[in-house]
C-alpha cells in the first residue's frame, strides 16, 4: 500500500465523520485563536503604550517636587510640597549644559475658562517656550508663546482642541484674537496647539491652555514654586549622566543631609527607565496570555486523543479486514497518525483565521495599533500539527497493534 493510498484512506475517514471531525477540531481553533489574539493584542497595546510615551522623547527627565520616602502618597501631588523653584530650573540650564539640552520649568492647576456664557475646566500650564521642543508641542494655528510674553507677564494663551470644542462647540473653530476668562481674568488667544490625543495613562493632552510661566505664578495661581520641570537632555546615552548631575545640584542648592535618597525632597523620573519598565511588562503580559492559550491548546490535543480512541474502537473490524487484507502495522499507524494530524492541522488553520479576525476586531474598538504576529501564526499552527501527532501516537499505536483475527471477531 503505497503513501497515497494511506492518507486517501485516512481523508475519506475524516469526511465519513464530518460532525465528529469538526467538534474535534473544536478544541484547537479555540486554543490557536487564543495564541493568536493574545499575541497580537498584547504587541500591539505594548506598541501603543512605547509610541505615546516615545511621543515625549526616551532622553526626557521629569523632577517633580516631594519624594514618596519622605511625604507619602504620589510625590509632587501633596499639599503644600513646595521645594521646586524657578532658581533650580535656571541653575540646571546653566550647570549642566554638558547633558542638558532644554529645561522646561511649569506650573499646573485646574482652572476655570469662559468664553461668553459657556465655562469648562481645563488643566492650566505656565511654562516658557522650551515646553514646545521639550514636550513635543506644536502650533496648528497662531504664534507660540516667547520670551518676551514671559518678562512682560502678558495676558496672552495658547489653547488645545478640547478647549476649544467646549467653549466654542467645534474644535475646529479659529478663536485666534478671542478673548477667554481664566478664573475672572481676561487672556488673549494668540496660538491654537496642534492635536496630541490622549497620553498614555488616558489624559486629555489638547484639554490644556498654556500661558507664561510669570503670568500663570503671579497674576492666576499666585505661588512661589513650580509644579515640575522637564528636562531634554542631549542623547539618550547622557540621560544617567544628566540625571545624576541634576541630583547631586538640587542636594546641594536645597541643603540636604545624608542619608540619600531618604532625605531628597525632590524625584527624578527617567523617561528611559520608564520605557524600558513598560516593554518589560508588555513582554511578560505576552508570554502570560500565550502560555494560557497554550493549555487550551493543549485541552484540545487531549480531545483528539480522547475521539481518536473512540474511532480506533468503533473501526475495530475495518482494521481487522485491512491487515487481512495484507495491510501492515506502519500503514495502520500511518493512517491514523494522519487523521490526527489533519484534525490539528485545519484547526490550527481555521484558528488563526479567527484569532486574526478577534485582533482586527479588537484592534478597533481600542484603538491600539494591532500587530499581526505571522510568526506566531506559524508557529501555533506547527505546535497544533505537533500536538495532533503526539496525542494521536498512542490511539495510532493501540490500532497498529490489534491482531487480525482479534479484530475481526469483534462487533
Amino acid at each position: 500500500m503505497t503513501p497515497i493510498d494511506t492518507f486517501r484512506f485516512a481523508l475519506r475517514a475524516l469526511r465519513d465523520n464530518k460532525m465528529r471531525s469538526a467538534l474535534t477540531m473544536l478544541g484547537v481553533v479555540i486554543g490557536v485563536s487564543a495564541v493568536v489574539t493574545a499575541v497580537s493584542v498584547g504587541q500591539g497595546a505594548s506598541t501603543n503604550v512605547t509610541n505615546s510615551i516615545g511621543q515625549l522623547g526616551n532622553n526626557l527627565l521629569t523632577i517633580i517636587p516631594g519624594s514618596p520616602r519622605v511625604n507619602p502618597g504620589q510625590p509632587g501631588l501633596g499639599p503644600g510640597v513646595q521645594t521646586l523653584k524657578p532658581g533650580d530650573a535656571v541653575a540646571i540650564k546653566e550647570r549642566c549644559s554638558g547633558s542638558v539640552l532644554e529645561v522646561s520649568p511649569q506650573v499646573r492647576s485646574s482652572v476655570v475658562v469662559k468664553s461668553a456664557s459657556k465655562t469648562w475646566r481645563t488643566q492650566l500650564t505656565g511654562c516658557l517656550p522650551a515646553i514646545m521642543s521639550v514636550n513635543n508641542y506644536s502650533m496648528d494655528r497662531g504664534r507660540a508663546l516667547n520670551l518676551s510674553d514671559n518678562d512682560a507677564r502678558s495676558r496672552v494663551i495658547c489653547v488645545g482642541r478640547t478647549v476649544i470644542q467646549n467653549l466654542f462647540g467645534t474644535p475646529d473653530f479659529n478663536c485666534l484674537g478671542q478673548e477667554i476668562s481664566i478664573n475672572r481674568v481676561q487672556f488673549l488667544v494668540v496660538g491654537i496647539l496642534a492635536k496630541k490625543g490622549a497620553n498614555t495613562f488616558g489624559q486629555d493632552q489638547d484639554d490644556v491652555v498654556m500661558m507664561p510661566l510669570a503670568t500663570a505664578m503671579n497674576r492666576v495661581l499666585n505661588q512661589r514654586n513650580l509644579t515640575m520641570i522637564s528636562v531634554q537632555c542631549r542623547s539618550v546615552d547622557k540621560i544617567d549622566l544628566a540625571q545624576e548631575q541634576i541630583v547631586s545640584l538640587l542636594r546641594h542648592r536645597h541643603q540636604l543631609s545624608p542619608p540619600f535618597p531618604d532625605n531628597d525632597d525632590f524625584n527624578v523620573l527617567n523617561q528611559a527607565q520608564l520605557l524600558s519598565i513598560i516593554k518589560t511588562i508588555g513582554g511578560v503580559l505576552t508570554l502570560l496570555l500565550g502560555g494560557i492559550a497554550a493549555i487550551s491548546l493543549t485541552v484540545g490535543g487531549v480531545g483528539i486523543m480522547n475521539i481518536m480512541l473512540v474511532s480506533v474502537t468503533e473501526r475495530t473490524r475495518e482494521i481487522g479486514i485491512r491487515k487481512a487484507l495484507g495491510a501492515t502495522e506502519t500503514n495502520i499507524r500511518t493512517q491514523f497518525l494522519i487523521e490526527s494530524a489533519l484534525l490539528s492541522i485545519m484547526g490550527g488553520m481555521v484558528g488563526v483565521a479567527l484569532g486574526g479576525s478577534v485582533s482586527f476586531i479588537a484592534g478597533k474598538v481600542s484603538g491600539w495599533p494591532i500587530i499581526p504576529s505571522v510568526g506566531s501564526a506559524v508557529l501555533a499552527v506547527a505546535v497544533s500539527a505537533g500536538i495532533g501527532i503526539f496525542f494521536g501516537y498512542w490511539p495510532a499505536g493501540k490500532a497498529a497493534s490489534l491482531h487480525p483475527i482479534e479484530a475481526l471477531r469483534r462487533e
